[in-house]
């Protein structure tokens, strides 16, 4: 009688400690379950690859190979008999961590200003910097040329690079020199009597940016390029309403001289230290000295004037630029693409060209100029074969 009561016992002991199997099991497999409908579809997922393991001999390893890898493995009686060390090399791989890759930085980095060269010029006691863009971030980079771009377009350096419209002819005058704020002036060494019509402006042609377009006109000429330099003052007495004065003469000089393909408008720009001062920006010349900086400005119809053409003022300015520093690697300050139209819809060929700061001393302002009008030049020529 004993005999027969312990295979009842042992089948007793071994089927609860199967279902206690199966319910840790289950218990285990339905953890994450909210509710009766998803430990269900956890269970209808799980007890096929359950019974793919019992039926490879699998039930309770803990390699960490998936039921699939060990389906694959067992094709090959060589490669299950390796399964311990398969498993090795994949664990060793997990553990191992991928390179890490620096996220892109994605603020706007400004000018970073860098050592100023010892002046060769004059001197006129303004602090100095040379600004050049540092990282990429925040610019639009075709070449050499950064762009500050404030508008909604997006460039791209297969539409920068395209040929510009303008270019010159056999006929005169090609080129318009003027300025919109003629009286923004530099600041000189000594101050022989100067008179200021207000804050950093003068209507002295001799400290002003009137004298920065007569600079480039002397270039322009003995190059044997055509030009017309307006000299007036379209910023006084008033500087309200510059822009629409400058325009009228624009439309006037196109009107008079339809052969001018080139107009621009020559400026100066400012930059204040923390306490209000003036700062200056230079670019060391080798073999001719101290030069101010130069900006190019481009405007846009996205402050919604009309300006279908402005991709080739645009063209133009990238050409320009990247030719000026080809030549010389800090002349140039970052060129900026803005909303405002500056009166650049008159032509395809129209420019904003800002030669300094007011802390410039007027003669690095001038080598500046000149410089510019000569890379032009070459840009203009080499368009022109």
């Amino acid at each position: 009688m004993r005999q027969r009561k312990l295979p009842a016992r042992i089948s007793r002991r071994l089927g609860a400690a199967l279902l206690a199997g199966v319910t840790l099991w289950t218990v285990s497999v339905t953890a994450g379950s909210t509710d009766a409908a998803g430990a269900w579809q956890a269970l209808k997922r799980e007890i096929p690859v359950a019974l793919l393991r019992w039926q490879l001999g699998d039930p309770g390893q803990s390699d960490g190979l998936s039921a699939a890898a060990v389906l694959t493995l067992s094709q090959s009686p060589l490669l299950f008999s390796a399964r311990q060390e398969i498993a090795g090399l994949r664990q060793q791989t997990e553990e191992t961590p991928e390179e890490t890759v620096p996220a892109p930085v994605t603020q706007p980095v400004q000018e970073e200003p860098q050592p100023a060269p010892v002046p060769t010029g004059t001197d006129n006691g303004v602090p100095a910097k040379t600004l050049v863009p540092t990282d990429p971030s925040g610019y639009t980079v075709c070449g050499r040329v950064y762009i500050s771009n404030s508008t909604k377009y997006t460039l791209t350096g297969e539409e920068l690079l395209k040929p510009f419209a303008a270019e010159l002819t056999g006929d005169a005058p090609q080129i318009l020199i003027l300025h919109s704020h003629g009286s923004e002036g530099y600041t000189p060494a000594e101050d022989d009597g100067i008179v200021w019509s207000g804050n950093c402006r003068t209507t002295d042609s001799r400290y002003n940016v009137v004298r920065m377009g007569d600079a480039m006109a002397e270039v322009f000429g003995e190059a044997g390029i055509s030009v017309l330099h307006d000299r007036t003052l379209y910023d006084y007495p008033e500087y309200a309403g510059s822009y629409d004065r400058s325009l009228t003469a624009i439309d006037s000089y196109l009107k008079e001289y339809p052969s001018i393909r080139f107009v621009l408008d020559v400026h100066r720009d400012a930059i204040e230290a923390a306490d209000g001062s003036q700062v200056k920006v230079v670019s060391e010349i080798e073999g001719q000295g101290t030069a101010a900086q130069l900006s190019l400005v481009v405007g846009s119809d996205g402050g919604g004037l009309s300006h279908p053409n402005w991709m080739e003022n645009l063209r133009l300015a990238v050409a320009i630029q990247e030719q000026a520093l080809t030549d010389y690697p800090t002349l140039m300050r970052p060129l900026l693409l803005r909303n405002s139209r500056y009166n650049q819809h008159a032509t395809t060929g129209s420019l904003l060209v800002e030669v300094g700061t007011a802390g410039n001393a007027p003669e690095e302002a001038e080598l500046a100029a000149r410089l510019f009008a000569a890379e032009m030049v070459t840009v203009l020529e080499e368009r022109s074969k």
